[in-house]
């Protein structure tokens, strides 16, 4: 992330010492790409409690900016985020460490549902220009609105005082995000662009439940902070 950043700021100094011009138009765009966990929420270490076992997975929406003065903007952003599910390799992870934290003969984890949420954010952006191509700095706040995250059944054998299943629960909420991106725009005529954007969004995430274990025995976690590397493709149309 920080050598992404690095590099787009680089390119912000050179486009700034090649060419400012007038009033760039405001423009909306429709968008897709990936979106990597980065940090804790992509972690599969068992022995972090704030590991999220987040997957690479897809990202689209909407994005666009309202120019109020010369190159200054206000940017804005509507997206999707599905970070995938728990495989056979994250459950037997969290197996194998619940087995030796309970001292348990064997651990069976079941694991339902995904990682779903929506970004809505909004923040200043400033776009630099040269010929045919406008790059686009932005800094963003707003809301992160989590549908869903994984749930687990854990069903520990050998345990003499945990003989029931307990619960990992599926969590929701709307919370505060924040972060910063860099996009690339080329125009392809005077209303229509193509451009790539690199955008990192970071949240504290939401609280997680954990219903019927006897004793907090190894791994239990409470949050799940959110921290997401998205890179999209996007064809966008200006507007006066």
């Amino acid at each position: 992330m920080k050598r992404s950043f690095i590099l787009i700021s680089l390119s912000a100094i050179l486009f700034s010492s090649l060419n400012v011009s007038g009033q760039v138009k405001s423009y909306i765009s429709l968008f897709g790409g990936l979106s990597n966990p980065e940090g804790n929420y992509a972690s599969t270490n068992y022995s972090n409690n704030l590991s999220g076992y987040a997957h690479k997975g897809v990202t689209f929406g909407v994005d666009g900016a309202v120019y109020i003065y010369k190159n200054l903007a206000i940017g804005y952003t509507f997206s999707f985020q599905d970070q995938g599910k728990l495989n056979y390799n994250d459950t037997y992870n969290l197996a194998q460490g619940y087995t030796a934290s309970f001292n348990a003969t064997s651990t069976t984890v079941n694991a339902y549902d995904r990682f779903h949420n929506f970004n809505l954010l909004v923040g200043p952006q400033y776009s630099f220009t040269y010929k045919k191509f406008i790059l686009d700095i932005r800094a963003f706040g707003g809301l992160v609105d989590v549908t869903s995250t994984p749930e687990t059944q854990v069903e520990l054998l050998g345990v003499p005082q945990q003989t029931a299943y307990f619960y990992v629960r599926r969590s929701h909420g709307m919370l505060l995000g924040y972060g910063a991106s860099g996009g690339l725009r080329y125009m392809l005529s005077d209303k229509m662009s193509i451009g790539v954007k690199v955008a990192y969004i970071q949240s504290p995430g939401t609280k997680i439940t954990v219903d019927d274990l006897v004793d907090n025995v190894g791994r239990y976690a409470t949050s799940l902070p959110i921290n997401e590397l998205q890179t999209t493709l996007g064809l966008s149309l200006s507007f006066k």
